[in-house]
């Protein structure tokens, strides 16, 4: 597995069961309080009480980092400003490398040459793994509502 640059695993592992439960109760937490804004309250290793307040968007990303680590998934971060690799890029949309490449050149997805090598921006890879996305779901809705008309 190729991990993009600035890319931290969680120890080099999967999340551990302790870690799995500890995930999904602060996340029930969160989401019990993600209304507005959420306010935790830390104890540091002197005992002092620290607050942090987080806002709802705040919030909402946490838990969604915490849903994934729960359910056990690895999780890498990759900041939209990243230049990524062909072989990241390809990782992340989950297709091979000489399948992206394809892409590049026909144009689906933008990218910069940096000596001889293609780097994309994260920010234009996931725009277009939102509207290849989005495409796939209206396909799969309109695949149901024929299959809804043959039954």
């Amino acid at each position: 597995m190729t991990i993009p640059a600035y890319a931290e695993e969680l120890g080099g592992r999967l999340p551990s069961e302790a870690e799995k439960a500890s995930a999904n109760q602060l996340r029930t937490i969160l989401a019990a309080h993600a209304a507005g804004d959420t306010t935790l309250r830390v104890v540091d290793e002197q005992k002092k009480t620290r607050e942090i307040t987080l806002g709802p968007a705040l919030s909402a990303l946490l838990m969604e980092l915490l849903r994934h680590i729960g359910k056990g998934d690895a999780v890498t971060l990759v900041p939209v400003h990243e230049m990524l690799t062909t072989q990241q890029a390809a990782d992340i949309l989950n297709v091979s490398r000489p399948f992206l490449i394809s892409l590049l050149d026909k144009g689906e997805i933008p990218y910069d040459t940096v000596g001889r090598h293609r780097r994309i921006k994260a920010e234009d890879l996931f725009a277009y793994k939102r509207a290849r996305d989005e495409k796939r779901r209206e396909a799969l809705e309109g695949l149901a509502e024929l299959d809804g008309e043959l039954l």
